[in-house]
């Protein structure tokens, strides 16, 4: 069991990012509200999807480079898809809890609208929870500890497995290198 001077420690490093993803999830969360509340006449399915998409993009960016500015820089391509695809998750769920307010309690745009934010709200703390952990877990790569991890960062996903299951195989020039 970790030590309590450890948790504060850990909580201590931590506390920054969690203040910058906070402040970007602030932000985004008014932008996100703005665009629904302004495109709630065409459905609120379709106003939570192009709030989504609008405030993903500007999401990534400030993300990248605040947030986790000193995380290791992966692939843009396999940072903004993993980002992309995360928030697609997110946005589920939260156009989820919108449809369960429409569909099963029968909730209308037009004499509901203040309960749909309610439940637009409550959508939004779930995907956040879920969108933190993910992002950290499997978007911004830790940055590297022993130097090796940010070679491995330049590379692909696909190029990184790659080399990695590599060096597993015997006879592989990693582990020629290795040996002398």
């Amino acid at each position: 069991m970790p030590s309590a001077r450890a948790l504060t420690e850990h909580l201590r490093r931590l506390a920054p990012e969690v203040l910058a993803f906070g402040v970007i999830g602030a932000g985004n969360t008014l932008l996100y509200l703005v665009i629904t509340w302004v495109a709630l006449p065409i459905g609120a399915v379709k106003a939570s999807v192009i709030a989504t998409v609008v405030t993903t993009t500007l999401a990534y960016i400030a993300n990248r480079y605040w947030t986790y500015r000193k995380h290791s820089r992966t692939a843009l391509r396999r940072e903004y898809t993993l980002f992309f695809g995360f928030n697609l998750v997110g946005m589920v769920i939260q156009s989820g809890s919108i449809a369960v307010g429409k569909y099963g309690f029968g909730l209308t745009e037009a004499n509901d609208a203040h309960a749909f934010m309610a439940v637009t709200a409550a959508g939004i703390v779930i995907a956040t929870v879920f969108r933190f952990w993910a992002y950290r877990t499997f978007v911004f790569l830790k940055p590297p500890v022993d130097g090796h991890e940010g070679d491995l960062a330049e590379l692909d996903a696909v190029a990184g497995l790659a080399e990695l299951s590599a060096e597993d195989e015997p006879g592989s020039v990693a582990q020629l290198d290795a040996r002398r």
